[in-house]
């Protein structure tokens, strides 16, 4: 009867992509004492009644390695774009000068570094909780088709295809949380 089980494992790579990805977002949300466009991604403007990315009210620079702009296309919203920077936790106090919003990146004392590293591995341990509910998904749906007659040896190939996927994800969270941790500490 259920001999003709075939567990959906790009359902489940997608889903762990998702994680991954969710990851990186994160990842580049933080601060690492070089300037970085994608630091500005989470920030979000009152702009026009609602809430914007702030890359969608003006153009995003990095014109030298500690320096961001925001050259803000409408005038108007400057003050907006610029309240956003201040209340956006980021810890970078903006410039203005006209529509253009500069952004000087302060070097990261020891202190600030040590806890972006555990923000960064507390943000890391998120993916692999993901990750492992997905893995936990896959191997409910292997178990119930073991209850419908799936063989054992068909068991066996499906609950280590769902573990070799889970251990290659977990492996590629730990990489890219050892590749933040060292850029956080570089100075």
């Amino acid at each position: 009867m259920a001999d003709d089980f075939e567990l959906d494992t790009d359902d489940l790579e997608r889903r762990m992509d998702g994680a991954m990805s969710a990851l990186r977002t994160e990842f580049a949300s933080l601060r690492t004492g070089r300037a970085s466009a994608s630091m500005l991604e989470p920030v979000m403007v009152e702009a026009y009644g609602q809430k914007t990315p702030i890359n969608q009210v003006g153009t995003v620079n990095v014109p030298e390695p500690r320096m961001v702009t925001v050259n803000v296309w409408d005038k108007s919203m400057v003050g907006a774009v610029e309240k956003a920077i201040r209340e956006s936790g980021l810890g970078i106090n903006p410039q203005l000068n006209g529509t253009i919003i500069m952004l000087p990146i302060p070097e990261l004392n020891e202190e600030r570094r040590k806890e972006l590293t555990r923000v960064a591995a507390q943000y890391a341990e998120n993916a692999r909780v993901a990750v492992r509910n997905i893995r936990r998904d896959g191997m409910d749906q292997v178990k119930k088709a073991k209850a419908d007659g799936l063989s054992e040896d068909d068991q066996k190939f499906w609950e280590n295809e769902v573990q070799d996927m889970t251990d290659r994800f977990i492996k590629s969270v730990d990489d890219a949380l050892d590749t933040k941790q060292s850029e956080i500490m570089q100075v």
